[in-house]
């Protein structure tokens, strides 16, 4: 006998008080009830108290997923040209953005990476039709943490930048340490690479392992790639979006498509979610699903995630706050909200371990010098380094030309691929202006190594620099070299 699913309220802290409400809910039920008709009439309501120019990226990608449904049904409406603009607009972002990440992904297979898509690609990997509702217009790949450093290689060798602004010496130390990295290329290439599928806060090793072997075989843009198996494409939906207050709200849509399949190993599911600690975030999309669009996972799964939500402690209270839409927020909801996700985010470990350790190193004034030639600032500078092997202490004094912004002033010393060291400063005043920054900190010399280099660094990477506040909050920002005193440790 199915297990009775107990009834669910709109009151906090039960899982109806995060459900989707208004015109998020009116786009969900026009994207998703099976009702055609009942459908219809949510768009059209949606389109006539809504500007489509007036919305933002959460509302556009489930447009898509309309305009996709309903066609020239909609036609009849004052916005259908601009809904058709939108929907081809998107769809060209997402192909390019699937176009400039074919050649790597082609690489990191012929390398010998086993490379499993996830979240938006996975579904059009499985579906190619899927890419006409499906916005992607960044390509999620999961690797094995031992193919890590070979896709790193292969997105570096081909000129794709690291969002961080960090040099590729800095990021190829850390790999073993980093759970995900975004890298981007030309207009439109946008791909996260991924050692693990899921956060920090949600660790399972035994999972991590075991999803590999439940995945799928799929194609995507004629590369062989792998997909999470149903089960796995609900959890990591439901992991990656049913915390984040709907920033984005198609992952409701990649889940109900998932169990519509009819293919979901719903034991696995269950699993998952015990292991990984997101029957909160379930019970409410699950619940959400089930009872205001009518795409059911069976009753007795249903009710077992309620079990294991109500039975959370205070985590529940947690997820339920987290998995609220934040166009609902009010200020208390705000406050309270940011206090959970801080605490979530201090149980998320979001390195692995520190192997070497990423201590920067910290600047301290220094005492106005001349230099010794009229040297003009520039972006990088060669250190020579001393024929002495073993530790040794480095003191840097460089003088920069601050703009009148509140900044990170970021650094680095690499020697050829190796990464020695990363220099950090804050100008907190926004008054500009000349400063002149000390560093110092112990290097490891090989006694061969004729000269390391000072460069400097962004403190984020942008695909363009052609807006002047960007460049002077984040652009990398010439120096002079003072000094570079090396002296035995004491």
């Amino acid at each position: 006998m199915a297990k009775a699913v107990r009834r669910i309220t709109r009151r906090f802290p039960d899982y109806g008080w995060s459900w989707p409400t208004g015109g998020l809910d009116q786009l969900l039920k026009a994207a998703l009830l099976d009702d055609e008709e009942a459908a219809s009439q949510c768009a059209m309501h949606w389109l006539a108290v809504n500007d489509i120019d007036l919305v933002s990226f959460r509302e556009h990608r489930l447009l898509a997923a309309i305009s996709d449904r309903f066609g020239r049904k909609l036609a009849g409406h004052t916005a259908f040209p601009r809904l058709v603009g939108l929907q081809k607009m998107l769809w060209t972002k997402s192909r390019m953005a699937m176009r400039e990440a074919e050649p790597a992904l082609k690489a990191m297979a012929d390398a010998g990476c086993m490379v499993m898509l996830i979240k938006g690609a996975s579904r059009i990997a499985l579906d190619a039709a899927a890419q006409r509702g499906r916005v992607a217009h960044d390509i999620d790949i999961l690797v094995r943490p031992q193919d890590m450093q070979t896709a790193f290689d292969v997105l570096r060798d081909r000129e794709w930048q690291i969002a961080t602004g960090v040099s590729p010496q800095y990021l190829r130390t850390r790999l073993a340490s980093l759970r995900s990295m975004n890298f981007f290329k030309g207009n439109f290439g946008d791909i996260d690479l991924h050692q693990l599928a899921y956060d920090g806060s949600q660790q399972s090793d035994e999972d991590d392992i075991a999803i590999w072997r439940r995945a799928d075989p799929a194609i995507f843009s004629g590369v062989g790639v792998l997909v999470p198996s149903p089960a796995d494409r609900i959890a990591l939906a439901i992991a990656h979006g049913g915390l984040d207050a709907h920033t984005h709200s198609d992952w409701l849509v990649d889940c109900a498509v998932a169990i519509r399949g009819g293919d979901v190993d719903w034991d696995v599911f269950l699993d998952v979610l015990a292991r990984r600690g997101l029957a909160v975030a379930a019970a409410v999309a699950l619940s959400y699903l089930a009872l205001e669009i009518g795409v059911t996972a069976p009753d007795k799964v249903l009710a077992r995630v309620l079990e294991m939500a109500d039975s959370a402690g205070p985590s529940r209270w947690s997820g339920v706050l987290q998995a609220k839409p934040r166009t609902d927020f009010g200020r208390l909801v705000w406050l309270s909200r940011g206090l959970a996700k801080q605490l979530r985010l201090r149980r998320k470990s979001g390195r692995l371990r520190q192997e070497p350790p990423a201590k920067a190193w910290r600047s301290k004034p220094g005492r106005p010098e001349p230099l010794n030639a009229s040297s003009p600032p520039a972006f990088s500078q060669a250190i020579p380094c001393p024929r002495t092997a073993g530790d040794m202490m480095l003191d840097i004094t460089v003088r920069i030309s601050v703009p009148p912004v509140r900044r990170r002033i970021e650094m680095e010393i690499n020697a050829d691929d190796d990464h020695v060291a990363r220099l950090r400063a804050m100008a907190i005043s926004r008054s500009g202006g000349e400063r002149v920054l000390h560093f110092r900190g112990k290097v490891t010399l090989d006694g061969e190594r004729q000269a390391m280099t000072l460069e400097a660094r962004p403190s984020r990477q942008f695909r363009r620099w052609d807006d002047a506040e960007t460049v002077a909050t984040y652009g990398a920002l010439p120096f002079q070299l003072i000094s570079a005193t090396f002296s035995p440790l004491r």
